[in-house]
């Protein structure tokens, strides 16, 4: 939506208002979506989520406004990386409040037990749909700024690569840490980087470090380990945390 009103409004008004009709459609379809798959559990979660984001992407492939396979061209160049950085920022500490709050606190307790989580009157099916809805009104803003950023977008740039390629990212940092998923993305921005000149072997790459992560480290790199401005200069935490670990393992 970003990109075809960017098209007709090449300038910052354009940004806002595609961002906004941005937010309204991916707040109807995930809700519609969120409804009956989170109901699921497991991998057929997993399967059913990434079926209809292909849905999805094939029903763009044929529409006549995202000009099919071809995508969209020559998409003004708006948000520079100050701007991109203010955005990251403002996403971080929206996710930090969700987690915070008394909704994340609900999602994290489905996340370690759900049968536990619904025996305490947690309704599950709700704080599911909701944590689903709030991510992908997030990402809704993240492929508003894609788009802008690239001179070019096309179906393919959604594909299940993309899924891939983030799902590395939360499982490196660790599934219960956004400091984790920040330290993952920027690792893997660097690697994949230096893996450019082999980029039929990339995703190859990836698949074997995952796999390796969830063998020797299924936690992920920081576990639910969140940094602060305090935590960061608190030296001797850090070494009895370590030492604590080191003893565990021996």
């Amino acid at each position: 939506s970003a990109a075809v009103l960017l098209k007709m409004m090449p300038d910052y008004t354009g940004l806002a208002i595609g961002i906004g009709v941005g937010l309204v459609i991916s707040f109807i379809v995930s809700f519609i979506v969120a409804m009956p798959t989170l109901r699921l559990k497991g991998d057929y979660l997993a399967i059913a989520t990434l079926g209809v984001g292909e849905i999805i992407r094939i029903i763009i492939l044929n529409m006549t406004i995202t000009n099919g396979a071809s995508g969209i061209s020559n998409i003004p160049f708006l948000i520079n990386w100050p701007l991109m950085f203010v955005f990251t920022v403002l996403a971080i500490a929206l996710s930090a409040n969700f987690k915070n709050s008394a909704i994340g606190r609900a999602c994290i307790s489905i996340k370690e037990d759900e049968i536990a989580s619904e025996a305490m009157g947690i309704n599950t099916t709700k704080y599911k749909v909701t944590a689903f809805v709030f991510g992908a009104l997030l990402a809704s803003v993240a492929g508003a700024l894609y788009a802008t950023s690239y001179y070019v977008i096309k179906p393919e740039t959604f594909g299940i690569t993309n899924s891939i390629n983030i799902l590395v990212i939360v499982v490196f940092g660790g599934m219960g840490s956004l400091t984790g998923s920040v330290v993952a993305a920027i690792v893997l921005g660097i690697i994949n980087i230096i893996l450019q000149p082999l980029a039929e072997l990339r995703m190859i790459i990836y698949a074997l470090a995952l796999i390796g992560i969830m063998i020797f480290r299924p936690q992920g790199l920081l576990g639910t380990y969140e940094a602060s401005i305090s935590s960061l200069f608190d030296f001797k935490s850090h070494f009895k945390r370590f030492t604590k670990a080191g003893k565990e393992k021996a």
